[in-house]
């Protein structure tokens, strides 16, 4: 009697459970945007249904088969297999939802947070989840793990020497994020391809090219090669370029240029000086001096302007500076910029820019075959 009045009991909360949440599931979805400042809430926004359908699908699963056992209908193995899929999947969902409330507070306080660790860590609890539920079937069907795991030995050979690609590839991919090598999101370039990292999975990695198709690359690929990460640096993208004038014996105009053209970089708003970026690496200074702050966070602020080298047809000034922005957009509209007062600097001088010329000499000999 006591387990039919459960029963009963049971049966009228899920029922009443079920029908609350699907009368008022656009209420509390929309109690829960309102909230949405609160970080919590805000990432329960988006995980809502799945968390809530997942534990709800357990209880009337649970019911229903409670129901059946009642009138002589039992499913005990496939109510164990099922319950333990169902809980895994719950599990996998709130673990979910707490990275991203961690995540998330670490972006509202301005931190650098690693999403690409994130991404390992659940792609590696997923392994684990199925590790586990293919662990706990052999244990109901009664296969003896013990005796799986000593006899591991010879097995385990076999089992890497087939899968020893797909190892590294696993090892490799722990590697990669263990040597801080690259970020979701960072720019990268090998000799093979460029691109923007889409994401570190387990055994490959996904490579946006700049012509929008996915290129997706072994990690021992990538961890066996040399990467060129263009997106470590917080401040300085480079601007080289010669500027070519034509040969003079006037020093004094070409050295007077030069010191107007170094003084025009040093004053530019966008162009990286000493007191630009004193500020925004001062605090860093204090919390690392161990090391070498410009290399370690990509700074680069070298200014130099100087007359670097006699050409076939022109006297060329090296002009050699970095922008404080290292966006691609940005950078070209700086160093346009910075074209355009050089093109004012020389126009206002008695110098030219120097182009390849050259000349040819005809000498008529109208009487070279006249005796």
């Amino acid at each position: 009697m006591k387990f039919i009045s459960f029963l009963y009991l049971s049966t009228f909360l899920i029922i009443a459970i079920d029908l609350i949440y699907f009368f008022c599931k656009r209420k509390i979805k929309y109690f829960l945007f309102k909230k949405r400042k609160n970080i919590f809430f805000k990432m329960l926004y988006g995980r809502f249904d799945k968390i809530l359908i997942s534990f709800l699908i357990l209880f009337n699963f649970n019911i229903f088969f409670l129901w059946l056992d009642k009138y002589g209908y039992s499913f005990k193995a496939i109510v164990f297999f099922v319950n333990v899929l169902i809980v895994s999947w719950i599990f996998y969902e709130v673990l979910k939802y707490i990275i991203y409330v961690f995540i998330s507070i670490k972006l509202a306080q301005k931190k650098k947070v690693r999403k690409d660790l994130f991404l390992l860590i659940m792609n590696l609890t997923k392994v684990f989840i199925v590790i586990v539920i293919f662990t706990i079937f052999l244990y109901y069907i009664g296969v003896n793990i013990t005796a799986i795991i000593t006899s591991l030995g010879v097995g385990g050979v076999i089992i890497g020497l087939a899968f020893k690609e797909t190892l590294g590839n696993f090892f490799d991919s722990l590697r990669l994020v263990s040597e801080d090598a690259f970020h979701q999101g960072d720019w990268i370039e090998t000799k093979d391809f460029e691109g923007f990292i889409a994401e570190i999975g387990l055994t490959a990695t996904k490579i946006r090219t700049f012509d929008n198709s996915l290129i997706i690359v072994p990690n021992s690929l990538l961890a066996n090669t040399w990467i060129k990460n263009w997106s470590r640096r917080i401040i300085g993208r480079r601007i080289k370029f010669w500027l070519k004038i034509k040969y003079t014996t006037n020093i004094e105009e070409v050295n007077r240029v030069i010191k107007e053209i170094k003084k025009m970089l040093e004053k530019h708003p966008h162009i990286v000086t000493d007191k630009k970026i004193e500020s925004k690496l001062r605090q860093k200074m204090h919390k690392n001096a161990l090391f070498n702050i410009e290399d370690k966070y990509g700074v680069r602020k070298t200014l130099l302007v100087y007359l670097d080298e006699f050409d076939e047809y022109s006297m060329n000034i090296l002009v050699y500076a970095f922008t404080i922005t290292i966006d691609w957009e940005e950078w070209l509209k700086t160093k346009q910029d910075v074209y355009y007062k050089i093109l004012k600097i020389i126009e206002k001088s008695s110098l030219e820019l120097a182009y390849p010329t050259s000349v040819v000499f005809y000498d008529r000999k109208e009487k070279l075959w006249k005796s």
